[in-house]
């Protein structure tokens, strides 16, 4: 018997789909709800499978994790990047990595939910009407104001693509950004300095890595007008949050939205639970009912290519 985990199933969406059906006779699977954060309760857990699925990031796998599940032959990962999965370790250890798709548009889809809520506090407006208030707040115009990206790859793109539906004036920056590469898309590329001191909005769609940790710090929060705002949906360490915390506190941004956090899922003492002019959500940008199906239909299809011998999407 191959036996499979499927580990973080948070609410249980991968368990309740119907590929699971597709695996060959001789698997087992079993689902886990659950975030185990201490290696010792993990290590118990995991060990007495030969294969684990993991959604995204949400359980790092470290050289002395995999060192220590001897039985682990595949480990297969939601997405076809995984920065908490040490691959060359799992190489070493003999385990094979692979990916799957995942579709980008979700990310992009919360994006403009956080941005909107930024701008219209529906939210706020909802939770004031049902306590027997009427009309909280001011809105913000979305048309005519500026939306800066950092970042215009594919989901980028998107964002940009739907802040011009929104009339808004939209600028990007990146480390390789080229002015031809922006304007093929109807964007105008800036220096990092202007699109902090011009942006209204500031959204954030690099990928995590050395290069981009801290690449929004107190310099860069410095350059932002009091009346503008910061959005994150990418990965918590770009941003330094120290410094956006003394940012808000201060006054000097006018507020922020966040999907990530350093340490998921976010501990109770998070200071930014307690930060003013927020807008929190618990890393849900990726997680839409499409995006599971696609997933673990192509995990299903890792498992089965793995067992014949030949596997596909290996990282």
């Amino acid at each position: 018997m191959f036996r499979i985990a499927v580990i973080d199933d948070y609410q249980g969406p991968g368990a309740a789909l119907d590929c699971w059906r597709k695996l060959p006779a001789d698997t087992e699977v079993a689902f886990f709800p659950d975030h185990v954060r201490d290696i010792e309760a993990l290590v118990e857990r995991l060990a007495p499978f030969d294969a684990v699925i993991a959604m995204r990031e949400r359980t790092p796998f470290p050289a002395d994790l995999l060192a220590r599940l001897p039985a682990l032959r595949l480990l297969i990962t939601t997405g076809m990047n995984n920065a908490a999965i040490d691959i060359a370790a799992a190489r070493a250890c003999g385990v094979t990595v692979c990916g799957t798709r995942m579709q980008s548009h979700p990310a992009a889809e919360l994006t403009w939910a956080l941005i909107l809520e930024l701008a219209r506090r529906t939210g706020a407006e909802d939770a004031n009407l049902r306590a027997g208030g009427w009309q909280h707040g001011v809105g913000l115009d979305l048309a005519g104001s500026t939306l800066g990206l950092i970042g215009l790859g594919r989901l980028g793109t998107r964002v940009a693509t739907i802040g011009a539906a929104f009339g808004m004036r939209v600028l990007a920056w990146s480390q390789n950004l080229t002015a031809e590469q922006a304007a093929a898309v109807g964007v105008t590329a800036v220096d990092k300095e202007v699109l902090f001191r011009e942006a209204d909005f500031v959204s954030i769609h690099v990928r995590h890595s050395e290069r981009t940790t801290s690449l929004v710090g107190a310099p860069e929060l410095a350059l932002m007008r009091p009346t503008a705002y910061l959005v994150n949906t990418s990965r918590a360490p770009i941003v330094d949050g120290p410094a956006l915390l003394a940012a808000l506190h201060e006054g000097r941004i006018a507020g922020a939205a966040l999907d990530v956090y350093p340490v998921e899922p976010i501990p109770a003492d998070d200071p930014i639970l307690a930060a003013p002019n927020t807008v929190l959500t618990p890393h849900i940008g990726y997680t839409t009912q499409g995006n599971y199906t696609l997933a673990y239909t192509d995990a299903v299809e890792d498992v089965t290519a793995f067992l014949a011998g030949d596997p596909v999407r290996e990282l």
